[in-house]
């Protein structure tokens, strides 16, 4: 009898371990497992450190991580440490550095295999646009009231341009690349107190900027062809105006700017190549800052503006300043979707070719479209 009721305890007891192991089985199959850890691992390094997914490889075996760097970045290295430590889920967790190999090839082929690594027809540019910038090259609307050495009028602009990237080589290093673009503006001015709002003048702007970044570093150099024009309606209505300026050059441009929290600084000049008249003086300075503001306001717009300045040799190297600021909706970067409504005040020798050797005052409003 005892035997039996002995035998009768221990089918009870394993009947009750068996429920208690069904019971618990989901608790245990909740455990994250290999892939979800190697997914937030990625997530990490990339949304919250910046890494490039080409930066760096990862493997992950019960738990525990090892992540292979493919730049030796001792900085990025340690803040990977302490981020990734914080992983409630993982175990352990290396990382090393194991440079790529380099093949000894010709300088031909090393340049051939860096360009078909690039990337064709890139949306934007590496080289961040100008805010304040009289000629930056955009689709704007702007209304204002200007000051002339002979009269006084309300001025319409209308301005149709863009950079399009044509070719974005990449380095291998992170942040660093190299774009070649082209450049094209048609900036239009109009006498908005007329009956059929005359056309006063118009500059043709082209040009193949290529443009470089590393980091918070970047610089433009630009060769362009602009040509001035005065309107048909100004010429007619003006028949004892001054001789016009059959103002026509190309111009090698460069600009090297800082970024730092938001705000960029900028210097740089050009040297005329080809220039009509012929008499022009060849060099010119360009330098200024603007921010871009980070935290959002007014139905998801941030605050933007800047100072640009400029003087040019012929000049006798008077100080031209353009100031804009404002709201700017959508991305700050080229390449995407974006509207600018800013303020603008600009004082010195006319930014319109046919006009540039007058003084001129202005202020009103500027509407800029970004694609």
């Amino acid at each position: 009898m005892r035997i039996k009721r002995h035998h009768l305890m221990t089918a009870t007891l394993g009947l009750l371990a068996v429920i208690l192991g069904l019971i618990a089985q989901p608790a245990f199959a909740t455990v994250p497992g290999d892939d979800f850890i190697r997914g937030y691992i990625a997530s990490v390094l990339e949304q919250g450190l910046g890494w490039n997914r080409s930066d760096y490889r990862i493997e992950v075996a019960d738990g525990h991580a090892q992540i292979t760097m493919l730049e030796n970045d001792p900085v990025s290295r340690d803040a990977a440490l302490e981020k990734l430590r914080s992983i409630e889920e993982l175990k352990e967790v290396a990382v090393t550095v194991t440079l790529p190999e380099r093949q000894e090839t010709g300088k031909l082929r090393e340049i051939a295999e860096k360009i078909a690594a690039g990337e064709k027809l890139p949306a934007g540019d590496v080289f961040r646009p100008l805010v304040a910038d009289p000629k930056l090259p955009q689709f704007f609307v702007s209304l204002d009231h200007i000051k002339t050495p002979r009269e006084s009028y309300t001025m319409g602009e209308a301005g149709f341009g863009e950079t399009f990237g044509l070719y974005k080589f990449r380095s291998g290093r992170k942040g660093e690349s190299l774009q070649l673009s082209v450049g094209a503006s048609l900036i239009a001015r109009f006498n908005m107190e007329t009956d059929s709002y005359n056309l006063l003048n118009a500059d043709y702007t082209v040009g193949l900027p290529l443009t470089y970044r590393r980091g918070d570093n970047s610089f433009r150099l630009r060769l362009y062809h602009q040509s001035s024009h005065l309107g048909d309606e100004f010429l007619l209505l003006n028949p004892d105006h001054p001789e016009r300026i059959n103002l026509s050059f190309e111009a090698l441009e460069f600009i090297y700017s800082r970024e730092w929290e938001g705000f960029r600084a900028y210097v740089g000049g050009e040297y005329m190549i080809r220039r009509d008249p012929s008499d022009l003086e060849r060099t010119s300075a360009h330098f200024g800052f603007d921010y871009i503001g980070s935290k959002k306001f007014f139905h998801r717009g941030r605050f933007i503006g800047g100072v640009d300045f400029k003087s040019y040799d012929e000049l006798a190297w008077n100080l031209d300043t353009s100031v804009k600021f404002g709201i700017l909706f959508g991305s700050p970067d080229s390449g995407h979707r974006r509207l600018r409504l800013l303020a603008e005040w600009y004082r010195g020798h006319d930014p319109r070719g046919q006009f540039f050797v007058n003084r001129v005052t202005y202020y009103g409003l500027n509407l800029s479209l970004g694609f």
